[in-house]
């Protein structure tokens, strides 16, 4: 047997609010990782808001058609190929997104985009 094994560790004693500490700690570590997930969705909503909006301007402008958004497609895949999203009919998506919804007002807001007074008066 070696030495590390043969020798009995001494269960740590911890304080007396570490329980409490760990359970506040996994709170804050599980609401920090909501708020991100939530913000990269937002920044994807947008990033494909954008997309669509140029892609309706240019098209206004230049007269181009589906064989463009279909390059488009190609290359912005091969720019990014392990992002899922960009193949041609979502790039369609995005623009008829953009096209429908122009100020990107979609469903309800979220609690922490609501008017204070809203929160305040329910």
């Amino acid at each position: 047997m070696s030495k590390e094994k043969s020798i009995r560790r001494k269960p740590a004693v911890l304080p007396e609010d570490y329980a409490v500490w760990v359970v506040s700690l996994k709170k804050r570590i599980a609401g920090a990782r909501q708020k991100a997930l939530l913000a990269a969705n937002a920044e994807q909503i947008k990033l494909y808001h954008e997309i669509g909006r140029e892609i309706l301007d240019r098209q206004n402008r230049q007269g181009w058609g589906a064989k463009v958004i279909d390059r488009l497609s190609a290359d912005l895949r091969e720019a990014f190929p392990d992002m899922k999203g960009l193949s041609a009919s979502n790039l369609k998506y995005m623009r008829f997104f953009a096209q429908e919804c122009p100020d990107r007002t979609i469903g309800q807001q979220s609690a922490d985009q609501l008017p204070w007074w809203q929160v305040s008066n329910r």
